[in-house]
């Protein structure tokens, strides 16, 4: 071992609290960038229908197609996490996205858009945006763990106010060549800002959550091997739970209104008479609203229950959709700051308390794998919601029927997470 390398505990030990906030603060760079670089998909939406004519289903369906290959290749990436760790997965992740944003300039038929922008972009997001994050971020906090995870993810918000820019740069060299500029933002940033200092767990360094001073080693069996504690789950102790289920279906909807309206929210306030410079300040400015929420939800969490504040953030979804109904023919600015509020102070909540509930609900050494397993099923909600919300446009020729339908949704997913009831984790097994 090199001095260097036995020198990093020993500095990380003097500053434990410190450490697990630079942890933060790198996810808060990195999510920032990666969730709005998978976002911007709402803002290349309308020029790309204009160029190339393919309905709103067909077009929307590469984003649900890249949740849909993330449905089946998050209990993959979990079990990666929980073996590498976060500085083998993000990078993964970012090398997909920017080969995507490079190829994606070269594509004229769906499949092509379905295989870049799709595939490798959204798909390739996954493991360096909430889900990703969330798969180690709880493992440094557990008294903050909602505050924690929310401030990192309200890097979001910070750099929401790329899309403005990105609205500029596609007006001024055209959609294909600003893809360019996402391509290096995950290229030249995240890959090694994340390669180089990110950490998966406090125990890589010695360290205790929260910053509490390293805990005696544990008991021994005896044949020299750890004792595993007994509140650390098992994936299939996980599944013979019915909590496991109730957290997946809330999940599920939650994910069906959350990433409906980030595909369509653009293309819809151009339907309705926005300007598309309007529009694109709305879908940053719910990112920038977001930060209260993040921050907020995941600090009123730790206080109160995450149940509490799942409520209210999928309330803030409900008021969204409602305000959005009220638009169709109605251009009301206020309406449209009223929606963009809405989604951002209330809705963006979820994000910090999407991995804080699975976290008190099943700790562990295997709590990326079991995290994996239910936002696999929060995956298939995204990529079902975008699709069928499209679908349902252009057989109808309105979103009315889409958007009442997700609010019933929003309700259902309230329900089921109160019924997993995270505020009351039990022993394994029970």
């Amino acid at each position: 071992m090199s001095r260097s390398a036995r020198r990093a505990p020993h500095i990380a030990q003097r500053l434990p609290f410190f450490y697990g906030w630079v942890v933060v603060a790198i996810a808060f760079v990195s999510i920032g960038i990666a969730v709005n670089l998978r976002t911007s998909f709402s803002i290349l939406f309308p020029p790309i229908l204009s160029e190339f004519g393919w309905g709103r289903g067909v077009t929307a369906g590469a984003f649900s197609l890249g949740f849909f290959s993330t449905a089946v290749s998050t209990p993959l990436i979990g079990m990666i996490m929980d073996r590498f760790g976060p500085r083998v997965v993000l990078p993964m992740g970012a090398a997909m996205v920017g080969a995507g944003f490079l190829l994606v300039r070269e594509i004229e038929t769906p499949v092509g858009f379905y295989l870049t922008m799709g595939l490798l972009v959204v798909g390739g997001s996954i493991p360096m945006t909430y889900i990703g994050h969330s798969m180690f971020l709880p493992n440094w906090f557990v008294r903050k763990r909602g505050l924690a995870v929310g401030i990192a993810f309200s890097g979001v918000g910070v750099f929401a106010l790329l899309f403005p820019r990105l609205q500029d740069a596609i007006e001024a060299i055209g959609w294909r060549d600003a893809c360019l500029i996402l391509a290096g933002l995950s290229l030249v940033v995240v890959i090694p800002l994340n390669a180089l200092f990110q950490r998966q767990r406090p125990a890589d360094l010695g360290l205790e959550p929260d910053g509490d001073a390293a805990a005696p080693p544990g008991p021994q069996s005896a044949d020299g091997k750890p004792v595993v504690p007994a509140q650390d789950w098992t994936v299939a102790a996980a599944l013979r739970t019915k909590r496991i289920w109730w957290v997946s279906l809330g999940y599920f909807m939650a994910m069906i209104a959350w990433y409906s309206i980030v595909v369509h929210q653009t293309q819809y306030l151009l339907d309705v008479g926005f300007d598309p410079r309007v529009a694109a300040w709305a879908l940053g400015y719910v990112a920038v609203f977001g930060v209260v929420g993040q921050i907020g939800m995941g600090a009123l969490s730790d206080r109160f229950s995450r149940e509490v504040g799942w409520g209210l953030s999928l309330l803030g979804f409900v008021i969204c959709y409602a305000l959005l109904l009220m638009l169709e023919g109605n251009p009301n600015p206020v309406l449209m700051w009223g929606m963009v509020i809405s989604q951002g102070v209330l809705g963006y909540g979820l994000s910090s308390l999407y991995g804080a509930i699975t976290a008190d609900l099943f700790p562990g050494p295997r709590f990326a794998t079991i995290f994996g397993l239910t936002a696999t099923i929060g995956n298939l909600g995204a990529a079902f919601g975008p699709w069928a919300t499209g679908l349902v446009f252009d057989y109808t020729g309105s979103y009315a029927l889409a958007f009442q339908t997700i609010i019933g949704l929003c309700a259902v997913s309230m329900f089921a997470i109160w019924m997993a009831a995270p505020r009351n984790p039990r022993p394994v097994g029970q």
